[in-house]
């Protein structure tokens, strides 16, 4: 799980915690990893298994003794204090992606051997200054006397001011693909959600230019020089796009392009594809749109630009062109079921 997902994942059950804590519901016992849940957006939860019917419910901790609140082994009893001790525990599980003792976890801290406790699948995508904070607040949680540790107020705030890409869907920092049960994704669209650009190219070859009337064989009312080499520049793209040679496609479809005489939305595509493929989303975007202009109610020229708006780190826009996407291609096939 990214870092951003992983702090994603801390503060909502951080607000969890602070939302049972003022609304006076029922503690939360033996609070651990396999407690969390995600619901249909991907966004993290709590599971109410873990939930006590009264705050003096003697249920016992079902984790190893290593893991369990100093107080609650004097005491057998579960205070607000004591989940706060456990979600320390989950701080560390987030930072280090294993469960380690909390004992032993204290040790490293006090030796400032961090990293021993970063989760090596982490380098690069977190700063010093967020490892130092999440360890000062893990700390803060595992303090042996309970009033030292902080409230769930508190740790939201630390935790919020933490947060990185707080507009960008949970389903996409999870690299899942967000569906909807009454407009599931085609094929294209499920690989332009996910930017698979091998799917999307065995879909668009499968398709050919069947779309946008053209066919691999053009007539022409008038033949020139200059015709004569616009359609070897068509084939010679299709046959190049056809073995995935993404650059010569690129050329040759642009020489293609520059002639001006003729308009091919699936020839924007197919170059659109080239340019996400050889790492030019921008130019991919410009592609997918002049297609759409082409072409307005063309579902394919939505579905590249959701991919192309991905890659340049537009999510929001990625969705609403997604969406759009889907209604055009369940339109289509609706006006073509009823014909």
């Amino acid at each position: 799980m990214k870092w951003v997902m992983r702090l994603r994942v801390v503060l909502h059950l951080a607000q969890a915690l602070e939302y049972c804590t003022s609304k006076g519901r029922a503690l939360y016992h033996d609070l651990n990893a396999y407690r969390i849940l995600f619901d249909e957006n991907s966004n993290p939860r709590i599971s109410t298994f873990g939930m006590m019917k009264n705050s003096k419910d003697g249920k016992s901790y079902s984790t190893n003794l290593a893991f369990t609140p100093p107080e609650y082994l004097r005491t057998g009893r579960v205070t607000p204090e004591s989940v706060i001790y456990s979600f320390g525990t989950l701080l560390l599980d987030l930072l280090s992606g294993k469960h380690i003792p909390p004992s032993h976890a204290l040790d490293l801290i006090r030796d400032r051997n961090l990293l021993m406790l970063t989760d090596s699948c982490l380098e690069g995508q977190l700063s010093q200054d967020d490892g130092t904070e999440l360890v000062r607040l893990a700390s803060r949680c595992l303090q042996s006397e309970p009033r030292e540790r902080p409230n769930p107020k508190s740790l939201v705030a630390a935790l919020t001011a933490l947060q990185k890409e707080t507009e960008v869907p949970s389903h996409v920092l999870m690299g899942i693909p967000h569906t909807n049960s009454c407009s599931p994704l085609s094929p294209l669209g499920d690989a332009c959600s996910r930017r698979d650009l091998t799917a999307i190219h065995e879909v668009l070859e499968n398709i050919g230019y069947k779309d946008d009337g053209m066919t691999n064989e053009l007539s022409f009312q008038m033949w020139t020089d200059q015709m004569q080499e616009t359609l070897d520049s068509k084939k010679n793209g299709d046959s190049a796009f056809k073995q995935k040679d993404f650059r010569t496609t690129i050329e040759c479809y642009s020489q293609f392009i520059d002639v001006g005489n003729m308009v091919s939305p699936t020839i924007f595509a197919h170059r659109s594809l080239s340019y996400l493929m050889d790492e030019m989303p921008q130019e991919a975007l410009n592609d997918a749109m002049q297609a759409q202009v082409i072409s307005p109610i063309w579902h394919i020229a939505s579905y590249l630009q959701a991919a192309a708006l991905s890659a340049l780190g537009k999510e929001n826009e990625a969705q609403s062109a997604l969406k759009e996407g889907t209604m055009l291609e369940a339109k289509r096939n609706t006006t073509a079921g009823h014909k």
